[in-house]
């Protein structure tokens, strides 16, 4: 697994912190909202994550720790999460199968006052 440059991660987190701080104070302006989801995303693409406050955590335990602690972390985590999705999977019930009814096209379909 390939692992970003610390410096990049504390520079994108330091950006989303103080994002949020602002969106935080001013939370119905637009340019300031765009402006911290465009961070976040950034944090997300940069950590691997899908959501913003996971990835900032995520960079914040990276940052805390060495490159190896933090695989051996993501390793478990990522396997718990497997685990779970396991569990889930084998609880759900088997659903009858239904018949596809399908449509004809749209160019295909009349309005009852075309007739």
């Amino acid at each position: 697994m390939l692992l970003p440059a610390k410096a990049e991660v504390a520079r994108q987190l330091r950006r989303y912190r103080a994002w949020e701080r602002v969106m935080l104070a001013a939370p119905n302006d637009r340019t300031v909202r765009t402006t911290f989801e465009d961070s976040g995303y950034t944090l997300c693409v940069l950590m691997g994550k899908r959501c913003a406050r996971e990835a900032a955590d995520a960079a914040e335990r990276y940052l805390r720790t060495n490159q190896v602690t933090y695989l051996e972390e993501q390793q478990v985590t990522c396997l718990q999460e497997q685990h779970v999705t396991c569990l889930q999977d084998q609880n759900e019930r088997p659903r009858p199968a239904t018949a596809v009814r399908r449509r004809p096209p749209a160019a295909e379909r009349r309005s009852p006052a075309g007739r």
